[in-house]
């Protein structure tokens, strides 16, 4: 009787722990995201930096928790002895103070790890992405099929008439033909069948021959390291769709000498580990077509690879494996083109004339959009000089402002301050 008693007892004082906790849980998973996910699992049952936060909810009270999120060093320093041995198992790693969160938003993050809300899944699932998949492949199947049987009869029919008038050619000097093949009389009536008019023929085929093979030489000459669509395998599967578009990270998060620098530069392994020490499973709601979770969680799992990270034990080795990222972007040694020059002297005017949101977008396309990089435009010498001929310059920036600090009277672009001079990117 007396067990039966302590565990209504219990089972009543975990309820009124619950019960005192009146939040929102959809705003408490933002919040959540926001201030947590540094240190603790957003599936709450992980043990990362911080402890697994999975019914906290029933093993301490509201009060208590509050204090502990808000200021837990305060907490500590006023003896209490839960929160001294929470600091002194996790190695006396101090956990950060969140005095700017309200009580309301502290119920809020309370609220949502007593119910986790779990993500519902969108349509764009691995199975339906590849049955579709198939399906067009079937499609584009049967139309090749389709096609390459029409230009065979064609080919046939025209095989078989070339050889009929081989034959009645070989049969006899003048040969008679059917009015019906029109075709055939046409060929040696008009063509074949006279000597001079057989000549100009000839010299014309072979006139139109010279002048096409010059033209394919010209074009295929112009096109030489001119590399648009060029879209490489990365050692690494990493889509800007994901990171830039849907949680929007900065460009310039990531490659931070674009601004500032020469090159937008490549970032190292350790600016992913910012985010991905935390995120070690991809848990969005979007699936790019042909792919599913597993394959993003793998390509996570070799970060980790690259700088020696044991998401188990938490631990870095001392071996690392550099990312072998393979450039896309790349000018050839004759030439010089400063990113930073671009990015802060010709922001604005820039984005006005392409008339984009950033300026990035202006050279290397939606980047934002892509689940794989590629090359969106031509980067030749043409491309570059049509822009510096048409892009107005800044006045009221920093760099001109000293040159023209007069009002301006006429429309002053890149090419009319030496944007077109060989040396300017020839040197």
């Amino acid at each position: 009787m007396k067990k039966i008693l302590f565990s209504i007892f219990i089972l009543s004082f975990s309820l009124l722990r619950a019960e005192n906790i009146q939040g929102n849980a959809e705003e408490g998973v933002e919040l959540f995201k926001k201030n947590c996910t540094a240190c603790h699992s957003m599936d709450l049952k992980k043990k990362m930096i911080g402890p697994a936060l999975a019914n906290v909810t029933e093993k301490r009270s509201r009060e208590w928790l509050h204090k502990w999120i808000i200021n837990n060093k305060s907490l500590r320093e006023s003896g209490d002895k839960d929160a001294i041995a929470i600091y002194k198992e996790y190695g006396n790693l101090e956990m950060n103070l969140f005095t700017q969160l309200s009580e309301k938003q502290v119920d809020d993050i309370l609220s949502f790890i007593q119910n986790p809300i779990k993500k519902k899944e969108k349509i764009e699932s691995h199975e339906i992405n590849r049955e579709s998949e198939i399906g067009e492949k079937q499609f584009l199947t049967k139309l090749i099929v389709f096609c390459f049987s029409i230009l065979s009869l064609i080919l046939l029919w025209i095989l078989y008439r070339i050889q009929l008038l081989t034959k009645l050619l070989s049969e006899t000097k003048d040969p008679i033909f059917d009015r019906k093949d029109f075709l055939i009389n046409i060929l040696y009536k008009k063509i074949l069948g006279k000597k001079k008019i057989r000549w100009r023929f000839l010299s014309c085929f072979v006139g139109f021959l010279f002048l096409l093979g010059i033209y394919e030489t010209w074009n295929f000459l112009m096109k030489i390291d001119v590399n648009k669509g060029y879209k490489p395998e990365q050692p690494i599967y990493f889509s800007h769709k994901i990171h830039s578009e849907i949680n929007g990270i900065d460009c310039q998060y990531c490659h931070s000498s674009a601004k500032y620098g020469k090159v937008a530069g490549i970032p190292s392994s350790n600016v992913c580990m910012n985010c991905h020490i935390t995120i070690d499973e991809y848990e969005g709601d979007y699936l790019e077509k042909g792919k599913n979770r597993d394959e993003y969680n793998q390509e996570i799992q070799k970060i980790y690879h690259s700088v020696g990270w044991n998401p188990e034990t938490r631990e870095y080795s001392k071996k690392t494996y550099p990312i072998q990222w393979i450039r896309i972007h790349n000018m050839p040694d004759f030439v010089y083109f400063d990113h930073s020059q671009h990015v802060i002297n010709g922001e604005k005017m820039i984005k006005k004339f392409k008339k984009v949101n950033l300026v990035c977008n202006a050279c290397h396309g939606d980047v934002q959009k892509m689940d794989q990089v590629e090359m969106s435009n031509d980067f030749t010498m043409e491309w570059c000089i049509s822009c510096h001929r048409n892009i107005e310059i800044d006045i009221n920036n920093q760099y001109y402002k000293k040159y023209f600090s007069n009002k301006k009277e006429r429309k002053i672009t890149v090419d009319m301050v030496g944007g077109t001079e060989c040396a300017k990117c020839h040197y």
